[in-house]
Order: C-alpha cells, then sequence, then structure tokens
C-alpha cells in the first residue's frame, strides 16, 4: 500500500526516475513517511482504547507477576516476527512504555524487531545460504536478550519524558466517568493527539535524514571496508552504517554484494546489524520519548554489542 503510493507520487504524479539518488530519495521518505504516521496514529489509537479498558497498573502488575526471562524472550519474539524496520518499531515501544512494560524489556523487542523478521531470514537464506543466517539470527538474538539486559541495570525508567509518565500514570475524567466506546473512543483520540502532535517534527526530521542516506549513499564505501584490517573494519562498518536507513530486507542486496568483494563476514553482519538497529532517524524520533542520556545509552550498548559480534565472527570465519 505505501510502496504504491510513493509510486503513485514520486514516480507518475512528479515523473521522477527510479534510478537517480533525487526519485529513490524522495520515493523512499514517501513511502516511510506515510507508513509511520500510519502505524503511530493506529498502535497508539489501540493503546489508549486498551488503557481505558485496562489501566497501566493492572498490565504492570500482570508482567512483573512473570519471569522477567519468559516477559523478555516474548518480547523479543516478537520483534522477530514483526516486519518492521527502526523506526516503525518507535509506536510500539512508545505503548510498551504507556502499558507499564519494564524498559530493559522493551529495549529488547526494540533490538529484535528491526534486526529480524521472517522476511529477511527468508530472504538472507535465499541469497547467502542457512549457515549465514543461523549465525545472523542468533547474533540479533544475543544482542536483544543481553542488550536489554545491560540497558536495564543503569534503571533506564528515569530518563523516560515527563509527558510519557504523565500519559501513562494519568486518566482523563471521561475514561473515569463514562465507560462508553464513545467516551473510551475520545480518551483513545486524544492520546493520538498528545503523542503525535510532540514528535511528528522529528519524525518528518529523521525519515528525511534516512531517506538522504538512501539515495546518495556512496555503495563503495561499504565495499571498501575489505581494504581495512579485520580489527579497525568492524567500528568502521558500524559507523557507516549508523547514518543509513533501512531494514533488514532492504540491506540483504547490500551485504552479498559486499561479501563478493570481499569483505569479512563479521564485518557484513556489523554493517547489516547498526543499520537495522541503530539508525541515525530512528535516534532522532526516540529523542522525543527518551532522555539524551537514555539515548546514549542504548545507543552506546548496542554498537558495542554489534562491534563484539563482528570481532567474534571475523576471528572465526575471517
Amino acid at each position: 500500500m505505501f510502496d504504491r503510493l510513493a509510486n503513485l507520487i514520486v514516480y507518475q504524479w512528479l515523473g521522477l526516475n527510479p534510478d537517480t539518488p533525487l526519485g529513490a530519495s524522495l520515493h523512499f521518505f514517501v513511502q516511510d513517511i506515510s507508513k509511520i504516521f500510519f502505524m503511530l496514529v493506529v498502535i497508539i489509537y489501540l493503546m489508549g482504547l486498551l488503557r481505558s479498558f485496562v489501566s497501566p497498573e493492572k498490565v504492570r502488575q500482570y508482567v512483573q507477576g512473570k519471569p522477567k526471562f519468559l516477559a523478555r524472550l516474548l518480547a523479543i519474539g516478537l520483534g522477530a516476527v514483526t516486519p518492521f524496520c527502526s523506526c516503525s518499531s518507535v509506536p510500539l515501544f512508545i505503548g510498551f512504555v504507556e502499558a507499564g512494560i519494564p524498559l530493559g524489556v522493551t529495549f529488547s523487542f526494540l533490538i529484535a524487531s528491526p534486526m529480524i523478521n521472517e522476511i529477511a531470514v527468508a530472504m538472507l537464506w535465499g541469497i547467502m545460504g542457512w549457515k549465514v543466517t543461523a549465525l545472523y539470527v542468533l547474533a540479533g538474538l544475543l544482542v536483544a536478550f543481553f542488550g536489554g539486559i545491560i540497558i536495564e541495570k543503569f534503571k533506564p525508567e528515569r530518563w523516560v519524558e515527563d509527558y510519557v509518565w504523565k500519559i501513562r500514570m494519568g486518566e482523563t475524567p471521561q475514561a473515569e466517568s463514562d465507560n462508553s466506546l464513545a467516551a473510551r473512543h475520545r480518551y483513545a483520540l486524544g492520546e493520538v493527539k498528545e503523542i503525535v502532535g510532540r514528535i511528528w517534527k522529528w519524525v518528518i526530521l529523521g525519515v528525511a535524514a534516512g531517506a538522504f542516506f538512501h539515495g546518495y549513499f556512496p555503495q563503495q564505501w561499504a565495499e571498501s571496508l575489505n581494504k581495512k584490517g579485520k580489527f579497525i573494519a568492524v567500528p568502521l562498518a558500524v559507523l557507516i552504517g549508523v547514518p543509513l536507513y533501512s531494514n533488514a530486507v532492504g540491506v540483504i542486496p547490500l551485504a552479498e554484494a559486499m561479501l563478493a568483494k570481499g569483505v569479512a563476514l563479521g564485518t557484513t553482519l556489523s554493517f547489516m546489524m547498526s543499520i537495522a538497529a541503530i539508525s541515525l532517524p530512528e535516534l532522532l524520533i526516540l529523542r522525543k520519548v527518551i532522555k539524551w542520556q537514555a539515548l546514549a545509552l542504548f545507543t552506546a550498548i548496542v554498537a558495542l554489542s554489534i562491534m563484539l559480534v563482528g570481532w567474534l565472527f571475523n576471528a572465526f570465519f575471517y
């Protein structure tokens, strides 16, 4: 649906060529901006509707009554089966925070969702074989699991923006005094207006940055990594990957080209994972939900985890 909309606007109405950087960038922007805003509205509305029936306190008590290990596995499993890019995962991240899900578990979802999904696994298997696919999935699961645990140790709840806590803890008079479906609908719409009204500018800025890099990023930068030493190439791959914006599916052809050019497996996996898990557009949008301390912690831990994966695979498969 969103791809067809972007095709209509960019290629038919504007008449741009899909093979040009401008055409590719603008198509990417229209497709992702429409998808993310659609998801923001739908997910936040549904979470608001849910909260009008079930209070965040009840959800929090339910989650706290379960082993944290199980909650984290469920979050990672949900992330693995949802084919979202990093920015598309943010609406669910917001919904989890509002629902009272522990933030460490929520971060595990945020890492797993863009990095692993069934479409990416199927494509990766067909292009690179089952061994590389299994290694990539295993690495992604480990980063999501232990990354969430490490982030949780820093008690990141203190770095969630105040308005998120106010939305989560507050109940409108309508929701308290009127249990009709119309009142619940108004309550959910109010949450959509509150949250989208706060972050829409950052969504546009983030997607615009990602679209620019998508259209104008020189592929030879990634392919030149095979000329670097196997140690220094890994952090360089992460550094190059972070400004880019794509899901795991979109980056697979580039990863295939890198392997064909002789780039080491660990370096290639690090590049793929950095694009999928910690893109610059995602960080720009997340900044309106969590404070810079949590953002820096999330980025540092995920980046370091990805580099460790890259160095490990380079040591065994280079």
